[in-house]
């Protein structure tokens, strides 16, 4: 391997547990490593619900760029944290709707962006989908980066899928949201969801993912998430936990991870 994805891939720390990985692990996937793995056994065996939790916000994705895409008639889309690829991903699902749609990944670990190239191609010929290499906690880089494929005066739907429990400080959780939606235009969505403190098990483990050197996730709570969609209109249902949004399963149980779909005035 030469060029940029072998620099990529020498920044790998195969030995160091890494949430992109251990997240990939708990939904049946094969891009990890035996420290992610040994991570989030861990985790599992406090909070076994982790992995109906990993299986879940695919769906919760699932739903909401659904939603986006067929009712509110939005074809730009900047995924910020998305993660490693995975099945129905944000533009398969978005571009399988409205062709034209285009899409820009976010994320800064080094093993995403090298499978980012292999996989995140677009799925029609009208549609456009890109990366941007960038840290959450830098969004003028990821706006001039995404505003290369994004037009920021139409509407753009901002998503942060679970990846905010990574920063310890709420206020910079809401700065980070804040200065991202505030470069839209009118009629723009964010889509966020995180884990919740909802419960002693979940609680337990973050306790374990962290000792078990994993990245720290801050459990917050519902009331804590709301607050990061001020100014912003959430639409039905609202704020609820992420298996309830719009479920296609009337069967559908809560977890400990909530999340909503809002719109900017």
């Amino acid at each position: 391997m030469a060029g940029p994805d072998a620099e990529l891939t020498a920044k790998l720390q195969p030995d160091v547990p890494h949430a992109a990985r251990i997240w990939n692990y708990w939904m049946g996937g094969k891009d990890n490593f035996q420290s992610d793995r040994a991570a989030g056994d861990a985790v599992a065996e406090v909070y076994p619900e982790i992995v109906v939790m990993a299986q879940q916000s695919r769906g919760f994705l699932v739903r909401t760029v659904r939603y986006l895409a067929a009712e509110a008639g939005i074809r730009q889309f900047l995924d910020i944290g998305t993660g490693l690829p995975s099945m129905q991903n944000t533009h398969a699902v978005a571009q399988g709707i409205a062709p034209e749609s285009r899409i820009v990944y976010v994320d800064n670990d080094p093993m995403v962006l090298v499978h980012a190239r292999a996989l995140l191609s677009s799925t029609t010929s009208q549609g456009v989908t890109t990366y941007v290499p960038a840290d959450y906690h830098d969004p003028e880089k990821i706006l001039v980066e995404a505003a290369q494929t994004l037009d920021f005066d139409k509407p753009i739907a901002v998503m942060y899928m679970g990846v905010l429990g990574y920063e310890p400080d709420l206020e910079v959780v809401r700065s980070i949201i804040g200065r991202t939606m505030g470069a839209t235009a009118s009629g723009s969505h964010l889509v966020f969801w995180d884990g919740t403190n909802t419960s002693p098990s979940v609680v337990a483990g973050a306790q374990r993912l962290a000792d078990n050197g994993g990245v720290p996730y801050i459990l917050r709570s519902p009331e804590d998430l709301a607050s990061c969609f001020a100014g912003l209109t959430i639409v039905d249902p609202g704020l609820v936990p992420i298996p309830l949004w719009r479920p296609d399963d009337a069967d559908a149980k809560g977890i400990d991870a909530y999340g909503a779909v809002a719109r900017k005035p």
